[in-house]
């Protein structure tokens, strides 16, 4: 019984021991796996170990005073204005007849832009002639009293010495014939001070005519037909303080405001090279006129007015432009060599020293020492040790060596 217990233990699977490999089962799984390891360790260890190329933005170095071209010394921006210009409007109260103008519309010095209703002043003008009329009727009826007065003193002159009348008679007709001479004399200052009333009536007149101050174009037209129009504002929305606004086109320059701590670079006469932001590609010259000789406390800067050069129907007030103020020309016969212009950012401080990163044709920098002259509003005169065309590297990192390779900002590093 005992042992065929035992031979049944024996029969029984033991399912908690490894399976026994059979013999000279194949081993290439484990190979291929080795080989894929290393394949990876190898191309993460070129990939650490390989040359990395740094990103950077690079800009040419750029001769100052050569071929022709002046380096900018400061730029600002400003505004196309106009030195005459004006709201042109009535010298007195009154209702508006006729408007003779449009916006855009050419006027010459004195053309009528509008009239107004006349009918009070034509009223005034009349009387004030009328008064002309009588006052110088008076003087004919005056005169002819005087005549006949004064024929009468000679007569009775005549008779007096005869004894033929008294001489309280002769006296009254002298003093009859003084009398109207004076009355003859205001009558005459009268004839005089009427007309002079009827002169300020045609000016009354006249007053109802509104014409252009100056040859200049139409660049608002302010007043209706039917609208009261006045010189003073009544403080109420239905008067109107002007025809409308004429410009002298010849009269435009440039108004900018430079901060306080540029004016210095700015002088009279110098050279100006304007751009309308309207037009970013026409370079217009131009020249300062004057430097206001007064600051805004407020926005710490100075005004300077610039005169254009070139007039141009596309050039119209309020239009915003931007103005680069060029460094002096030279003399004829100076020396041209001024070094080369870089950005501003390119020049760092390494060890005491002013330096640029130059890129080579290798694609890799060269740290080179250079010898920094003025600033140049947002670049920087270099000179000594750099030459015209030579590329640079903009905003070099800390971590830009002598001789690391770079690839332009954007391009695909390989």
């Amino acid at each position: 019984m005992n042992a065929s217990h035992e031979l049944l233990k024996e029969l029984r699977i033991d399912r908690k021991a490894a399976p026994t490999p059979p013999p000279g089962g194949r081993r290439w799984p484990w190979i291929v796996l080795a080989i894929v390891l290393l394949l990876i360790a190898a191309g993460v260890a070129w990939r650490v170990l390989k040359p990395r190329h740094v990103e950077v933005s690079t800009a040419p170095a750029v001769a100052v005073g050569s071929g022709g071209t002046r380096a900018s010394v400061l730029d600002a921006s400003g505004y196309v204005v106009a030195r005459r210009m004006a709201t042109v409007s009535a010298k007195i109260t009154g209702k508006v007849r006729e408007v003779l103008i449009e916006e855009g519309m050419r006027v010459e010095e004195g053309q009528v832009m509008a009239t107004l209703d006349p009918i009070d002043a034509n009223a005034q003008r009349a009387l004030s002639a009328s008064q002309v009329q009588s006052a110088r009727s008076q003087v004919a009826g005056l005169q002819a009293q005087l005549t006949q007065a004064s024929a009468e003193a000679q007569r009775l002159q005549s008779l007096v010495q005869q004894q033929l009348v008294s001489r309280s008679q002769y006296e009254q007709a002298v003093a009859q014939r003084d009398s109207l001479r004076a009355q003859l004399q205001t009558a005459q200052r009268n004839v005089g001070v009427a007309s002079d009333q009827l002169a300020i009536a045609e000016l009354g007149v006249d007053n109802n005519t509104v014409r252009a101050p100056f040859s200049g174009v139409v660049t608002a037209k302010a007043a209706q037909p039917g609208e009261i129009v006045s010189p003073l504002s009544a403080g109420g929305g239905f008067t109107r303080t002007g025809i409308g606004t004429i410009v002298d086109m010849e009269s435009l320059e440039i108004e900018v405001e430079v901060g306080e701590a540029f004016i210095g670079r700015v002088q009279p006469k110098m050279p100006v090279e304007a751009v309308l932001n309207a037009y970013p590609e026409w370079k217009i010259p131009a020249e300062v006129i004057a430097i206001v000789p007064t600051a805004d406390r407020g926005k710490a800067t100075v005004k300077v007015r610039v005169a254009l050069k070139t007039r141009d129907p596309r050039i119209v007030p309020e239009m915003g432009v931007r103005v680069s103020f060029l460094e002096q020309p030279q003399a004829a016969g100076a020396d041209q060599t001024k070094g080369v212009r870089v950005p501003a950012d390119a020049v760092v401080d390494r060890d005491g020293a002013s330096v640029v990163y130059v890129v080579d044709d290798q694609s890799r920098v060269q740290q080179r020492t250079v010898e920094t002259g003025i600033a140049l509003n947002k670049d920087r005169q270099i000179v000594k040790g750099l030459r015209p065309g030579e590329t640079v590297v903009l905003r070099p990192p800390e971590t830009l060596a002598d001789g690391s390779p770079v690839v332009e900002a954007g391009a695909d590093a390989r």
